[in-house]
């Protein structure tokens, strides 16, 4: 009877080689996702996030798509000036911040692995979420 000679890892030797197949985008990840809070000001009857564009930005997101789903979810009408969004109407600091949240939900944050580094992608009439670092791609609302 002969016998077969088997490997076993151990758990540092797979931990290994799992790492050693990660994107190399993944492997040098260590500084946490981050995004500036909205600067909001309200003059008369108008509100205005300072720092908009810094914002699309650090999300990796086209400021006309953010703005896009700022303008619809808060039902009304606004204009990108510079770096910065004017929006008709008054809107508490609390609920832009509410509706960025919603964004990053809906569109950047992987529903499946949970990290920040994804595109919005089109294929035929449908839009996706695709994740830079598991793959994924998830069917998003078209703006």
């Amino acid at each position: 009877m002969s016998e077969k000679k088997v490997d076993f890892y151990d758990f540092e030797g797979l931990l290994d080689k799992a790492y050693d197949e990660l994107p190399e985008n993944v492997k040098h990840h260590t500084s946490r996702f981050e995004v500036p809070p909205a600067q909001v000001t309200i003059a008369g009857n108008r509100t205005i996030i300072e720092n908009f564009v810094d914002i699309a930005e650090a999300m990796n997101r086209d400021p006309n798509h953010l703005l896009k789903f700022i303008l619809r979810e808060v039902a009304t009408a606004g204009t990108l000036e510079g770096r910065r969004v004017v929006l008709q109407g008054r809107f508490t600091p609390y609920l832009i911040a509410n509706k960025m949240k919603k964004y990053l939900r809906d569109y950047v944050i992987c529903p499946v692995c949970g990290s920040p580094d994804t595109k919005i992608i089109k294929r035929g009439r449908f839009h996706f979420l695709k994740c830079e670092a598991c793959g994924a791609e998830t069917p998003i609302q078209h703006l």
